[in-house]
């Protein structure tokens, strides 16, 4: 396995992701960054499954589970908005919460950003991050992402608008992920 640390691994995704995959989606708490306002079914989940393993020059989009040293399925890391032409896409993760904090979004996202540049041979990937949330902020900033611009008032959420924070990281040559 390529895309692996010492404590970190991501995969592809497997039919048995099913029941992690609808627990993950159904989280309310990550809705509103997500643009989701409804629950998913298992049927849809069943469906988008069957249809992940197409190629990502295919359906422009590929999501990896990512998985602890035990093995165990703990968040999930996405590339979207696969642009080929212009050799860009971007990035979303999510760590289930008994799991934040101890290095594995860090380790997830640098095996992403090593994908992206040396397999995919990405120019750029982009995400955007609630300004409140600090932790992907930190995250992605010390991934070498650079903030280039706000949102105002982007997310509606329950305790009211929040601004979204748009980042970015241009890969220059073979600079160290």
């Amino acid at each position: 396995m390529f895309l692996k640390t010492d404590q970190t691994y991501l995969r592809a995704l497997e039919p048995t992701d099913l029941e992690f995959l609808y627990s993950l989606e159904n989280d309310t708490t990550v809705w509103h960054v997500g643009n989701t306002l409804t629950p998913y079914s298992r049927f849809v989940l069943e469906q988008y499954l069957e249809n992940a393993a197409l190629d990502i020059y295919a359906v422009k989009q590929l999501r990896l589970i990512i998985c602890n040293e035990t093995h165990q399925a703990i968040g999930a890391i996405d590339l979207f908005d696969f642009d080929p032409l212009h050799r860009r896409a971007g990035i979303g993760i999510v760590v289930t919460e008994e799991h934040r904090g101890n290095g594995h979004a860090a380790d997830a996202l640098k095996l992403l950003l090593n994908y992206c540049r040396d397999t995919l041979r990405l120019h750029q990937v982009y995400c955007s991050v609630t300004a409140t949330n600090l932790p992907s902020i930190n995250l992605f900033t010390k991934s070498g992402f650079e903030q280039v611009g706000i949102r105002k008032e982007w997310f509606l959420t329950p305790d009211g608008w929040e601004n979204v924070v748009e980042m970015q990281r241009i890969f220059h040559n073979h600079q160290e992920v």
